[in-house]
């Protein structure tokens, strides 16, 4: 007997009483319980990224904060009593829920800028910091400096340039500026006095959506403050530190029992975190529940199914089948529609995807375009389980006939 000949008896005496409706209902569950297992664990890792500043953004209120001490009336007759020693930073590192401190370099010494000439001229004071490039959410190409250039990168905090252009720009009739025309528009540093004086030319590199202030260079820093400084130690107000979880109560504690300050704006959204994770891990339950759902639904459907054949069953075995040949039969034709289900739930998943990213860079928040690898392990993980369930379940209804 040809295999083909065999293959079509099979078929027809072992699918004769496969419903199609059952069928697609039980491939419509699996594909349900797959796909919603999918978007939790990609809803999972969005706001991980999100949550914890990478891909290089900051936006939902990340685990770094800055911390300076509280200003109260005693501070007001001293600028010492604002001043971050050692002793603080090795207090604010053994403080709950720090993982990671960095100084707040401060330029101790005057900065001027300006731009253009005549009536169109412009000039302010300013003031300049530098942060470790691990503490900056965005780091520009360009972001280097040493002795002797004559152009200083410059990350101007994007509050700044929100507050020009929603506030000062409307009420002086001054243009607005895009992040485009700031960077392309150079104007000039002068530091120190005197015959210290020197110029440098300054030109916009990046935007920081973490750190409030104008960031230079660590390397420019430390140049102008042993050059143009009135003094030569170095104090800084300000620290930088990431926080595991910024609403823990044992980490507001610290804060309030030592008077330091951060952004409350921050602390309470933080709790918004908490909540967004405790979402995203239930919604993961949920999924996991519906996917095994799913998969007893497609199991069930076949043991149905071969329990309506079993006089079949005991036909083939009686005329020279093995229980392996009909086992094998019997998966080259289900694990394809297992398959598809799953197939068919990445598909879904993928373009879930691609319109969040999408969505969220039209709000200037930045996720992955495709799904992250972990999803495609889960999948694979989930084919592996179901392949090795798929066979069990045949080779069960076999042996009970």
């Amino acid at each position: 007997m040809s295999r083909k000949i065999r293959n079509q008896l099979l078929k027809k005496l072992l699918l004769k009483s496969a419903k199609k409706q059952r069928l697609i209902s039980a491939w419509l569950a699996l594909f349900v319980g797959s796909t919603l297992l999918l978007l939790s664990i990609m809803i999972w890792s969005n706001f991980n990224n999100l949550l914890n500043g990478q891909n290089g953004q900051d936006s939902l209120g990340s685990s770094f904060l800055t911390i300076s001490k509280i200003v109260d009336d005693g501070a007001m007759a001293s600028n010492s009593k604002t001043i971050i020693g050692d002793e603080d930073i090795a207090q604010i590192k053994a403080a709950p829920q720090i993982q990671d401190v960095g100084l707040l370099t401060p330029a101790n010494f005057n900065v001027s800028a300006s731009i253009g000439s005549g009536e169109m001229a412009f000039y302010t004071l300013l003031f300049l910091e530098s942060a470790p490039d691990r503490f900056i959410d965005q780091v520009p190409e360009n972001w280097h400096w040493q002795a002797g250039d004559n152009t200083l990168p410059i990350i101007l905090s994007r509050d700044f340039l929100n507050m020009y252009n929603y506030i000062f720009a409307p009420s002086q009739g001054l243009p607005l500026l895009s992040d485009q025309s700031v960077k392309a528009l150079g104007f000039t540093l002068t530091m120190g006095d005197g015959a210290k004086q020197v110029k440098y030319r300054a030109q916009v590199e990046g935007f920081s959506d973490r750190i409030s202030s104008v960031l230079v260079p660590q390397s420019f820093i430390e140049y102008g403050n042993q050059h143009f400084a009135h003094q030569s130690t170095t104090q800084a107000s300000r620290i930088i530190v990431k926080v595991a979880d910024p609403s823990n109560k044992a980490f507001i504690g610290f804060l309030q029992d030592h008077h330091y300050a951060t952004n409350a704006e921050q602390l309470r959204f933080s709790k918004m975190r908490n909540i967004v994770e405790i979402v995203a891990s239930a919604t993961g339950i949920l999924a996991f529940i519906l996917l095994a759902v799913g998969s007893l639904v497609f199991i069930l459907f076949i043991e149905l199914t071969l329990a309506q054949v079993y006089a079949a069953i005991q036909l083939l075995l009686q005329i020279g089948y093995s229980p392996k040949s009909i086992v094998v039969y019997l998966q080259k034709k289900y694990m394809p529609i297992m398959l598809s289900a799953l197939f068919a739930a990445s598909l879904l998943a993928t373009l879930m995807q691609i319109l969040a990213a999408k969505k969220c860079a039209s709000i200037q928040l930045s996720v992955p375009q495709f799904p992250d690898p972990f999803v495609w392990i889960v999948l694979f993980v989930c084919a592996a389980v179901l392949a090795i369930q798929l066979r069990y379940a045949i080779k069960k209804a076999i042996r009970q006939n």
